[in-house]
């Protein structure tokens, strides 16, 4: 929006050249969603608190210490859409089609996950909508946002898979494309869903691998970088870089209220949301195997569900304690504190590796 209304003037005044920079305009984006959260977040706390009424929606399948944050509300994750999509448009340029592309994912997956979380804080439902559903809802969304992006990406790109490591390579998927696309974002939405069951751990990496994605999305949409770099230019996609800075500044403000002991679950509206974000952007910057990397843990906490279930199904024994993998760790006897920075610093050391890829060519 400011885009639109300040950067036409740049010729008659100076100062409002600023509005044509990516990186002024990332900046403001991730400043304005830090501002909101923190401006909000007591009100919808608050309001949140008063919708549950006092129900727990502490799942039954989790380690007994659980049991003490009942009461805690959860759909947490609605602050950071409010301040994650205002401040996208206020600073986006709103004629980019990825960008929108991004907020249908966002705001779709968002409103399966605020379905769900809704079900948990006024019916007294720990369980809220069934799997079937969301993933009949997630799949529907993916599919159209894929079938966007093949639409408006140059048929060089549009249905291909780039490769890490290597120059100049495409795979060129067809028309599997869009179930690859589609896997792509649900698994990255679900995979986040997985990784949210302590006080801060999903967010933070969250934080960390859309920091990553902004650096990405920009130097894929600009010519130059891109050329140096080897990487494949997709025009236009470096406006993503709004929405990954936007993504930060709305998750640090979260992480505010979520820090140990939390005041707010971040709930499904949060993590699915999120997660499905992630994935779209990956889909658009032709990163989708970095996004495996960068977003390792969330691939890490996932296998150690189907490791779990797969085992359980064939032997009747369990391979781990308790799945996903940071319940196991509680079921050690690691402190939630311990098991949270420990699990930042492997996000903070894949992304560092999936960063590595754009000049290891």
């Amino acid at each position: 929006m400011l885009y639109a209304l300040l950067a036409p003037l740049a010729d008659e005044y100076q100062v409002f050249n600023l509005f044509r920079y990516l990186t002024f305009r990332t900046g403001g984006a991730m400043m304005t969603a830090l501002v909101i959260s923190f401006l909000m977040g007591p009100t919808v706390i608050n309001w949140l608190r008063q919708q549950q009424r006092g129900a727990s929606n502490i799942r039954e399948d989790v380690p007994e210490q659980h049991l003490a944050k009942a009461g805690t509300p959860t759909m947490g994750g609605f602050l950071i859409l409010i301040a994650l999509i205002c401040s996208t448009l206020l600073w986006m340029d709103l004629k980019n089609a990825y960008i929108w592309i991004v907020l249908l994912v966002t705001a779709g997956f968002g409103l399966i996950g605020f379905a769900d979380d809704f079900l948990k804080l006024t019916k007294r439902n720990s369980k809220g909508l069934s799997g079937k559903l969301k993933l009949v809802g997630q799949i529907t969304i993916s599919l159209g946002a894929a079938y966007w992006v093949t639409a408006v990406t140059p048929d060089t790109l549009s249905s291909s898979l780039a490769l890490p490591f290597l120059k100049d390579v495409l795979l060129n998927l067809g028309w599997f494309f869009l179930p690859f696309a589609v896997f792509v974002i649900v698994g990255a939405s679900n995979a986040v869903n997985l990784t949210d069951g302590l006080d801060g751990l999903a967010i933070v990496p969250v934080m960390i691998a859309a920091g990553c994605f902004g650096f990405i999305s920009y130097l894929v949409g600009n010519a130059i970088y891109s050329d140096y770099l080897q990487l494949h230019f997709v025009a236009g996609s470096g406006e993503l870089a709004v929405f990954c800075g936007a993504i930060v500044g709305a998750a640090l403000g979260f992480l505010w209220f979520n820090a140990p002991p939390a005041m707010v679950f971040m709930g499904d509206t949060g993590s699915l949301s999120l997660g499905g974000a992630l994935g779209a952007i990956s889909i658009v910057t032709k990163h989708e195997i970095v996004l495996a990397i960068i977003g390792g843990l969330f691939v890490l906490e996932t296998v150690s569900v189907i490791v779990q279930v797969t085992s359980f199904k064939l032997t009747g024994k369990r391979v781990f304690a308790m799945a996903p993998l940071h319940h196991h760790f509680e079921k050690k006897g690691w402190a939630e504190p311990t098991i949270v920075i420990r699990f930042w610093i492997i996000a903070m050391i894949l992304a560092m590796i999936g960063l590595s890829t754009l000049k290891l060519r």
